[in-house]
C-alpha cells in the first residue's frame, strides 16, 4: 500500500515537471518566432507597453495594473484574424497600427501615441509573444 502511494506520488511529480518544461519550451518558441516575424525584441516590448501606459486602456496580460476598459483584452492578440475590426492580422500591419492608428483607421479609439518603429516593432512582438 505505502508503495503504491509512492508511485502515485512519483507520477504526479513527473507530470508536474514535465507539464513545465513544455510549457517552458512553448513559451520560449513563440517568443522566438514573435521576434522574428515583427523583427522587434518582446522582451524590450513589454517595457514599451509599460513606458507607454497600454494598460490605462487595455487590458494585458503580464503587465501590471493592465486592466483597462477603454479599449479590447490584448490577451491572444495574435490569434485574432483582424487588427480594429478590419485591418489584417499580420506583423507589419500590427506595427503600422501601433504606430499610426488614426491613419490607418480614422476616428478609432485607438489614439496616436507617437511610438517609433523600434518601438512599434518591440510592442508588436510582445503583444504576439502573449498568445
Amino acid at each position: 500500500m505505502i508503495f503504491l502511494a509512492g508511485l502515485i506520488a512519483l507520477s504526479v511529480g513527473a507530470a508536474i515537471v514535465s507539464g513545465m518544461v513544455l510549457y517552458t519550451e512553448t513559451s520560449r518558441k513563440t517568443e522566438t518566432q514573435a521576434d522574428a516575424i515583427t523583427r522587434g525584441d518582446w522582451r524590450a516590448g513589454k517595457q514599451v507597453v509599460t513606458r507607454y501606459n497600454c494598460g490605462s486602456c487595455h487590458k494585458i496580460s503580464g503587465i501590471d495594473g493592465a486592466s483597462g476598459m477603454v479599449g479590447p483584452d490584448l490577451a491572444d492578440i495574435g490569434k485574432r484574424v483582424t487588427i480594429a475590426g478590419s485591418l489584417p492580422n499580420d506583423p507589419e500591419t500590427m506595427v503600422r497600427w501601433l504606430m499610426h492608428p488614426q491613419q490607418l483607421h480614422p476616428g478609432s479609439g485607438m489614439p496616436e501615441m507617437g511610438l517609433t518603429e523600434k518601438e512599434a516593432r518591440d510592442a508588436a512582438a510582445f503583444l504576439y509573444a502573449k498568445q
